[in-house]
């Protein structure tokens, strides 16, 4: 009798598998598509919309779509029980956390080149998984921290792969980082990995559906970005709306779909979920930008695509 209860419950958890499954290719696929994309829109090197502007679409988007989903799920009623003051704050740390975090990448570019900030993000994952276990009380085995190491490896040659090791006459030293621009680089890692495990501590804590909770957090994502759109004199250089184009809108849409579906991850799954996630677009990016853009990969590429199968396997063995 056990043994028939366990192959019903095997046979019920087989769907649920390959829904998931599904929906962390989708999005290794959406975030591994971004950069290409947006580098299918330059014109004479530049982005001819307002990144600022596409940004706050992309929030106000999700915004639109968690307010339909809760419409159709018949939770509506659940918001006038639910909005209060202490139910709502805790989703504008998430919003700062990361708007903070967009405008520090834009400041420290002063104090390093973007290559070796490009290397030195992959800290992130480390910072994630300490933030992990500390903070939400979460115990990893030691072949998980390898695993996780592995991903940071995997980063670091990713980057080192696209590296230009060859100064040109006008800047013989263009790779550099000072010391404020590693501090800074920390602040952001920690930054970044403290906004990821505060978003879940806050999706799986509160009993809430969860089209109601991105409908709080993206209200104050859209009034955030917005803010900094109006401040910046976005505006201003630019219309709203100017330079969009079919390409454009297909990345917001991408972009929209990819936040909501990673809450979807952190309210069932875990953050460090997530990382792998990030992790495996490395590898989509490289194919869609040798296949888009023409960009010739190098032998270095096989290498975290190794490592990276190697962390999946250590890691959910």
């Amino acid at each position: 009798m056990i043994a028939v209860d366990n192959v019903g419950s095997s046979e019920a958890e087989a769907p649920r598998r390959r829904r998931w499954v599904l929906l962390l290719l989708l999005l290794v696929l959406i975030y591994g598509s971004h950069a290409p994309l947006i580098s299918l829109t330059k014109v004479d090197g530049h982005v001819p919309f307002s990144p600022s502007s596409c940004v706050v679409l992309i929030e106000f988007a999700k915004l639109l779509v968690s307010f339909a989903s809760l419409l159709a799920s018949g939770n509506l009623s659940t918001l006038k029980g639910s909005v209060s003051v202490m139910t709502v704050a805790p989703y504008a740390v998430p919003a700062v956390l990361y708007a903070f975090n967009n405008n520090l990448v834009v400041f420290m570019q002063a104090y390093m080149d973007p290559s070796s900030f490009q290397v030195l993000s992959n800290l992130k994952i480390v910072s994630t998984a300490l933030l992990y276990t500390s903070c939400l009380g979460k115990r990893l085995r030691r072949g998980q921290w390898i695993a996780l190491g592995l991903l940071v490896a995997a980063g670091v040659c990713h980057s080192y792969s696209g590296l230009d090791w060859e100064p040109s006459e006008e800047d013989e030293s263009r790779l550099h980082i000072t010391s404020w621009g590693l501090l800074l680089v920390l602040v952001y890692c920690f930054i970044s990995g403290l906004a990821a495990v505060y978003t879940e501590r806050v999706l799986k804590t509160q009993r809430l559906p969860l089209s109601l909770q991105n409908l709080f957090m993206y209200i104050f994502g859209v009034a955030i970005n917005l803010a900094s759109h109006l401040s910046s004199g976005g505006g201003e250089r630019q219309g709203f709306l100017e330079g969009f184009s079919a390409l454009v809108w297909l990345i917001i849409a991408g972009q929209a779909a990819n936040g909501l579906l990673m809450s979807v991850i952190m309210k069932h799954g875990t953050g460090i979920t997530r990382l792998f996630v990030i992790s495996s677009a490395m590898l989509v990016n490289g194919v869609l930008s040798w296949g888009l853009l023409g960009i010739q990969l190098t032998p270095y590429f096989l290498f975290p695509v190794v490592l990276i199968g190697w962390a999946v396997y250590l890691y959910y063995r």
